[in-house]
């Protein structure tokens, strides 16, 4: 009987191991390597480097608060674009703490663009609509003593274009058009304040 066990289990064993070296060990692999020569910026966490040092990703959003930046949708992860703490705040419509706050940003903000009242589904997007870049235009300029007309044109200049023209929607990204804004200014990398 034991005999009989064994020799049934064994092609079991022997499966469940082929089955892990091949989609545990090898598919990862060659998926890993694949991507690493096609796309090694993307394989690599779209990292955006400024003299030699990662200050952040295009992919995941930042705070930047000061005044001559421009500012990213709000936050609900953690205590802001933590991502660790990745998720939406999973508040509805009919939550009294998300109509107060989105209550509280409409009056210190009048005017703004829905995306700058609401928080993304992760809480780290790193991109805003060109409505909300354009919006903040006239704050940054007045900032930075710069001419509206060429922030403005920054803004134009970043927007980034729907995949293939119909996936997706416009969108520009904050980390991108606020290093941009530095260059522009003639100033060094801010960290995001």
């Amino acid at each position: 009987m034991f005999n009989d066990l064994a020799q049934s289990a064994r092609p079991a064993l022997v499966l469940t191991g082929l089955m892990f070296a091949l989609t545990g060990l090898a598919y990862p692999a060659a998926i890993t390597g694949i991507a690493q020569v096609v796309l090694p910026h993307q394989a690599n966490g779209s990292l955006v480097t400024q003299s030699g040092h990662v200050i952040g990703s295009e992919l995941i959003g930042q705070s930047f608060a000061g005044p001559g930046y421009f500012h990213p949708r709000p936050s609900a992860a953690g205590k802001g674009y933590d991502p660790t703490q990745s998720g939406g705040s999973n508040l509805g419509p009919t939550s009294k703490v998300l109509v107060d706050r989105v209550s509280a940003d409409v009056k210190t903000n009048p005017g703004a663009p829905n995306d700058m009242l609401t928080t993304s589904a992760s809480g780290l997007d790193p991109d805003i609509t060109p409505e909300s870049a354009e919006w903040q235009v006239a704050r940054i300029a007045a900032t930075r003593h710069i001419a509206p007309a060429k922030v403005f044109v920054l803004v134009e200049t970043a927007v980034e274009l729907p995949l293939f023209g119909f996936i997706g929607e416009p969108h520009v990204n904050v980390l991108k058009l606020n290093l941009a804004l530095d260059k522009l200014s003639g100033q060094g990398a801010q960290s995001p304040s």
